[in-house]
């Protein structure tokens, strides 16, 4: 019965990060297809520089919200009873799901945003404070340099420094997932890595 709990929660993740937000608010509201607008990312940042602030915080917000909540998805399965750092795995598990739904959303054809906004809703869930440090240094690049990019893969890459110094997560699951996170992000932004050498990145613009 435990296995078919834990299935059940990885697939429930899953489907609940492929809620594509700013796939439906955009097409519902606007009539626009975000991943045919601006950079074509289903993301934050094309929300807000396409449809304006109004539109992209409460995406932003609500893609925080699935992350955290697909973390603690397992409070629906008070006979799941598990401990030690057996609830750590399962933490890291559903994250990746969620983070991978984003990614891949079932329901929006499989082409999703790249999962920063999701992440930080894992990291909050797993990491309290240490995600909100890793959000602090992303205001603090993007204030200083403009670029969402650069800020987003900056924030990343001091997670697993700011989770296991700072903070002392030393649980061996959360270090592998911070660490996967350092890795993983900028891989996504390979083309913004390259812009940036470049200088033909564009600086945040957004609609009013």
């Amino acid at each position: 019965m435990m296995y078919i709990y834990i299935i059940s929660a990885v697939i429930l993740a899953y489907l609940l990060g492929s809620i594509p937000f700013a796939v439906w608010i955009g097409l519902l509201f606007f009539k626009k297809d975000i991943r045919k607008e601006g950079s074509g990312n289903a993301g934050t940042t094309n929300v807000i520089r396409v449809l304006g602030w109004k539109t992209g915080v409460p995406v932003f917000l609500l893609d925080v919200m699935k992350g955290w909540l697909a973390v603690n998805i397992t409070m629906f399965f008070p006979d799941l009873a598990l401990t030690g750092d057996y609830i750590y795995y399962l933490g890291v598990i559903l994250a990746v799901a969620v983070v991978m739904g984003h990614i891949f959303p079932v329901f929006a054809g499989f082409r999703g945003g790249k999962g920063i906004a999701t992440l930080l809703g894992v990291g909050i869930a797993l990491y309290p404070f240490s995600g909100l440090a890793a959000l602090g240094v992303f205001f603090i690049i993007f204030f200083l340099s403009g670029y969402v990019s650069l800020s987003s893969i900056s924030a990343c890459i001091s997670f697993p420094v700011i989770s296991f110094f700072l903070f002392g997560n030393t649980e061996l699951p959360l270090i592998i997932l911070s660490v996967a996170v350092a890795i993983f992000v900028p891989l996504t932004h390979t083309k913004n890595i390259r812009r940036l050498l470049s200088g033909t990145e564009s600086r945040f613009l957004y609609r009013r």
